[in-house]
């Protein structure tokens, strides 16, 4: 899904564990510390971020395709 090797993921999260950021075993990954590997990543987590966030809608508001089956 991410369109990168295997071992560039292995490599990035092994990193990411040693500094305490996050966990991973069996392909589950749980984050430790957010704030911090927010801080860590890229310019692009916020430009990516903001537009997911634009793009799926909170189903709970008052959403006009929300009754649409």
């Amino acid at each position: 899904m991410l369109g990168v090797r295997r071992e560039g993921v292995t490599k990035a999260a092994g990193r990411l564990r040693a500094a305490g950021i996050i966990e991973y075993s069996l392909g589950h990954i749980k984050v430790l510390d957010r704030p911090r590997l927010e801080q860590d990543v890229c310019e692009c987590y916020a430009v990516v971020k903001k537009e997911v966030d634009r793009l799926l809608v909170d189903i709970s508001s008052d959403n006009p395709w929300r009754s649409l089956p």
